[in-house]
């Protein structure tokens, strides 16, 4: 799995978050600098009171042991400038002094709330991360003569987990793949995905032909929902099954070979085809109603028969790739930046889609992005 890299600055300002020690020893060195300039000046310039920074910067950045070290050598300083300055015992010196202590002290109960915060959010993303991976197993990198490759950014880079989903299962022979994007956002979204990949889970293992899979899928999700209304009636969970649906594609194709590739749409962005520097879209004749609305329609999903040679490469994604606006507010146009990358590997392909995308969008993205690139390998 692809996962996104935070920017350089992201980078260095988490690495300097990694040594509070340096930190540390450059805000008890600014009261002494502070000092040495102050002794320096002219009567009429005195830099006393603004060691006072020293505290308040090391709440920012500092570990509540840190705060204490910087306050231990702020206030012997703050006294050897008024000292210095002849100001030591009278009014003013008596009020910069209490000032001093009032901040030192609310710099040392800062540091010490914003440490419980940063290791509350340290374990929410950690557990954030064991779903991800509980929920999207990472791929395979080959399976027969299929290299394959995934990417998933969540919209919130925090949470590090949304609604869109994939799933690639070996069912003897052919592979059976599945991309698809929850209806709306947060954690009803995340639940909703899990429903759906569960029923494809427990679907796939009976290895029936690829109509009855999507048929036990669309009733073991919608079973599924109805079972999380039955035991949560109370809570957001009960308006799962008559709200929430999942635009998806499933295809299988065979692991060797060229032989026939099915695929069923329902409702989502077609797949790209990429071979010899042509991009073709695989747009189907007819779609299936999302899962979990197919009571809706009542029609048999129809079975759509595509090709892909040796030698091309399949992409999935979802509609957070070709939604995707530039500042201009124009989408991003997934299938005209494809002929370029023709030639890469599936894991490089995803990688040169990401970065570009980021670079386009030029800001934070609106909605989850995940992609899956299947290439076939040309025989020997």
């Amino acid at each position: 799995m692809v996962h996104g890299r935070p920017g350089r600055e992201v980078v260095a300002l988490h690495s300097m978050w990694e040594h509070p020690r340096l930190i540390t020893a450059g805000l008890t060195s600014m009261p002494l600098a502070l000092l040495v300039v102050d002794q320096l000046l002219i009567p009429s310039i005195r830099l006393g009171p603004l060691m006072v920074g020293a505290p308040a910067l090391a709440a920012v950045f500092c570990p509540p042991l840190g705060v204490v070290a910087v306050i231990a050598i702020t206030i012997p300083c703050v006294v050897l400038a008024a000292a210095g300055n002849l100001n030591l015992g009278t009014a003013n010196f008596w009020v910069q002094l209490t000032a001093l202590m009032l901040i030192c002290a609310g710099a040392v109960g800062a540091s010490w709330i914003r440490e419980r915060r940063e290791d509350e959010l340290a374990r929410t993303r950690a557990v954030a991360e064991v779903t991800q991976r509980v929920l999207l197993k990472p791929l395979p990198p080959s399976i027969g003569d299929l290299s394959l490759a995934s990417v998933y950014l969540a919209a919130n880079e925090d949470a590090a987990v949304g609604g869109d989903l994939y799933a690639v299962a070996d069912v003897g022979g052919r592979v059976r793949i599945l991309i698809g994007d929850a209806h709306g956002k947060g954690l009803a979204a995340v639940e909703t995905a899990s429903y759906v990949l569960s029923a494809f889970r427990r679907s796939v293992r009976r290895r029936g032909p690829l109509h009855a899979m999507v048929t036990d899928l669309e009733e073991d999700f919608r079973e599924d929902l109805r079972d999380a209304t039955a035991a949560q009636p109370d809570t957001s969970s009960a308006s799962l099954a008559l709200e929430e649906f999942v635009t998806a594609v499933v295809l299988e194709v065979p692991e060797k070979g060229d032989g026939l590739t099915f695929m069923i749409n329902f409702g989502h962005p077609p797949p790209l085809l990429i071979d010899h520097g042509q991009v073709t879209v695989l747009a189907p004749r007819s779609c299936a109603p999302p899962l979990g609305l197919g009571d809706l329609d009542g029609a048999f999903p129809h079975v759509e028969t595509v090709d892909f040679p040796p030698g091309a490469t399949l992409l999935l994604y979802t509609d957070g790739v070709i939604e995707a606006r530039n500042r201009a507010g124009d989408f991003y146009p997934l299938a005209n930046r494809l002929p370029g990358w023709a030639r890469l590997a599936p894991e490089a392909l995803l990688s040169a889609i990401h970065s570009d995308l980021r670079r386009y969008v030029g800001r934070g993205l609106s909605d989850d992005v995940t992609m899956v690139a299947l290439h076939r390998t040309r025989p020997a």
